[in-house]
């Protein structure tokens, strides 16, 4: 084994759920190459994914929608409410906006269609797995007009100017660690004051007021990526 291949302790450990043999494999190859992260895990149905994920102690669990024994949104929710540690990634051929809405209501932290580029996956686990979100700029769309059709949406204007650099943070992905770093505050003072905000935006979650802040015309995180 080379050096390289070593997995440090600090590894994302990534576990794969997809009822393709040929698609786990791709995933299996494409995030075991990458430095910090390791596939602990694939399974390719429902039931398996459930056994494995007690086994293996995985960061990021990535999910397929279309299981031959269920759905990867009812998984993704299940895995949620047993482990609230646990961050999962749908990625999945479904551009279905119903899916999308399911999907970041049952907890994912993110959802790809299987036609983005490698790089875009591996950014996306990494990203999820440092508590993050990533969603592609479908998903991104679906969920901004599910927001403004919940009466009338969120809005910004009310907000205070570190309100509005708080909500940018968020729709930049960053964990209440790394905010506390960039605003020089304590990280249980951040975890507050997000949760003020989302109150203050009618908001359920941070994923929600991530897909918000992306399609603000103030902010710079409107790339896709969130």
């Amino acid at each position: 084994m080379s050096r390289e291949s070593v997995p440090s302790v600090s590894d994302l450990r990534v576990f794969v759920v997809d009822d393709h043999e040929i698609v786990r494999m791709g995933l299996r190859n494409l995030i075991g190459a990458e430095s910090g992260m390791r596939i602990v895990g694939e399974a390719g149905g429902y039931a398996a994914a459930l056994a494995g994920l007690a086994t293996y102690d995985a960061d990021v669990a990535v999910l397929d929608i279309r299981l031959p024994d269920g759905s990867g949104i009812d998984l993704c929710r299940e895995l949620r409410s047993a482990r609230s540690d646990l961050r999962c990634l749908i990625l999945t051929s479904s551009a279905d906006e119903r899916a999308m809405l399911a999907a970041v209501e049952a907890g994912a932290s993110g959802y790809l269609v299987k036609d983005v580029g490698s790089t875009a996956i591996v950014e996306a686990v990494r990203r999820i797995g440092n508590g993050g979100s990533s969603f592609d700029n479908r998903a991104v769309r679906v969920m901004m007009a599910a927001l403004r059709s919940e009466n009338e949406g969120p809005s910004a204007d009310h907000l205070t100017e570190s309100e509005r650099k708080l909500l940018e943070l968020l729709g930049h992905g960053l964990t209440n660690r790394q905010i506390s770093q960039q605003l020089f505050l304590s990280e249980n003072t951040v975890k507050n004051y997000v949760s003020r905000l989302l109150i203050k935006l009618g908001l359920e979650s941070r994923t929600r007021a991530a897909l918000f802040a992306s399609q603000l015309p103030w902010t710079t995180a409107g790339d896709g990526g969130h």
